[in-house]
């Protein structure tokens, strides 16, 4: 009997995604041009600078065949800066702007991986591309270690902030996710999922208890029949 799917993408699908998006390589030696499906790669020929997806570049950073170069927002001045932001304000910090004159309509779909993106935003897949270039490309990055730690505190604060926004839903209010990660999303989805389904019970619930306790007070003759009732004697 095969088990139910979880609702939503599940972090290792997330990953996966992830895993599409292009980041720059440079090159340690002459490679022939590629045919993929998400179109064709360029020749390598070194120093010259290359973008990649991220899956192919991993491979040729693990085969000793080119090195990664991080995205600006990857460096401890930009992640810095932006947890600086997360911590002083109640929202998350912007999304990268969509380019000009442009038919994307989604973050993820903005490159902001390769060497020329922005390093005043974090992108859609900034958690696990972060942490899949300090896993496998730790050398090709700016202190490594503090990094790490910036990426970690940035991530608890943001968590924090997706836990601590649920609290409004009680209040028939919006939560506002701009700016939210996919990894976050997927992280995310258990806790927040549980919430809402607490709240619709107890919405339930009170409903159920008023229309028991309207139909005692009619039954008793306390609602607003008991009014007609008086209505009709005093004529």
């Amino acid at each position: 009997m095969a088990l139910p799917l979880p609702s939503g993408l599940t972090p290792p699908e997330i990953a996966f995604l992830c895993e599409m998006e292009l980041v720059t390589v440079i090159p340690r030696q002459r490679l022939e041009g590629l045919e993929l499906l998400g179109g064709p790669v360029l020749p390598l020929q070194p120093p010259y600078r290359t973008p990649l997806p991220l899956w192919l570049a991993l491979l040729l950073k693990r085969q000793r065949r080119a090195n990664i170069l991080p995205p600006p927002w990857l460096s401890p001045l930009s992640l810095s800066s932006i947890l600086e932001h997360e911590q002083s304000s109640p929202s998350f910090s912007p999304p990268p702007p969509l380019p000009p004159n442009t038919n994307f309509a989604s973050p993820p779909f903005v490159p902001s991986a390769t060497s020329t993106s922005s390093p005043d935003y974090l992108p859609y897949h900034w958690l696990e591309l972060g942490e899949m270039l300090l896993d496998a490309a730790g050398d090709d990055i700016q202190e490594p270690d503090t990094v790490r730690r910036l990426m970690r505190d940035l991530r608890e604060v943001r968590m924090a902030k997706i836990r601590g926004g649920v609290g409004v839903l009680e209040g028939g209010r919006e939560v506002r996710m701009d700016g939210v990660g996919g990894m976050e999303v997927a992280e995310g989805r258990a806790f927040v999922g549980g919430v809402v389904d607490g709240l619709r019970k107890i919405g339930a619930s009170k409903e159920q208890t008023r229309k028991e306790r309207e139909a005692e007070e009619k039954e008793s003759g306390i609602g607003g029949g008991g009014e007609e009732d008086e209505d009709e004697m005093d004529y």
